[in-house]
């Protein structure tokens, strides 16, 4: 009995360690992604549309992204919304095409970037930890009705506890390889 519950809180800790992931390949490295734009909204005749379905998207060179709109009517649109995005990046319009420059990693963006690292690594601990409460009210709640016995109680406890501590550790070791890229 216990071990469904253990087992159903699974996937959502898998999601946590998949969002965390996503997060971490966002953040702006040595070389810049396709995925640090790909997501950003582009008001599109009042509609917001992630720029990936607006045009493609190229890396012509190490710290810098070319974006080809599918139609010249968006460039603009585009262009403005790459500029709020927190990126830090300049934008510059070229006849039928958009660059995007990334700057390169001073000493104190490094290390706010390891400090964005840090909380983005707690708050995916903080779910996990969620996740953990979740499972031992449904456990200990079993053991109140009797479908969990009592040393099945401690027992899926501790179950739960390896579980969670193995999630844990992945996230500080992503957090760990992370930070070590950050610092090269």
């Amino acid at each position: 009995m216990y071990q469904e519950i253990i087992d159903r809180i699974k996937p959502e800790l898998d999601k946590v360690i998949s969002f965390l992931r996503n997060e971490l390949i966002k953040m702006h490295i040595s070389r810049p992604s396709a995925s640090l734009i790909e997501d950003i909204n582009v008001d599109y005749f009042g509609k917001k549309v992630p720029l990936r379905q607006l045009g493609t998207i190229s890396i012509p060179n190490p710290r810098e992204i070319v974006i080809h709109p599918w139609d010249e009517s968006y460039t603009e649109s585009i262009q403005k919304a790459i500029s709020r995005s927190p990126l830090g990046v300049s934008v510059i319009i070229e006849k039928d095409l958009i660059r995007v420059s990334f700057p390169s990693l001073s000493e104190e963006h490094r290390k706010n970037l390891v400090k964005v690292l840090s909380q983005k690594a707690e708050e995916s601990k903080k779910i996990v930890r969620h996740w953990r409460q979740e499972a031992w009210k449904e456990i200990q709640g079993g053991a109140r009705t009797g479908e969990i016995r009592e040393d099945d109680k401690y027992r899926a406890k501790d179950k739960l506890q390896e579980l969670i501590d193995e999630y844990n550790k992945k996230i500080e070791d992503m957090r760990e390889r992370k930070e070590k890229e950050i610092m090269e």
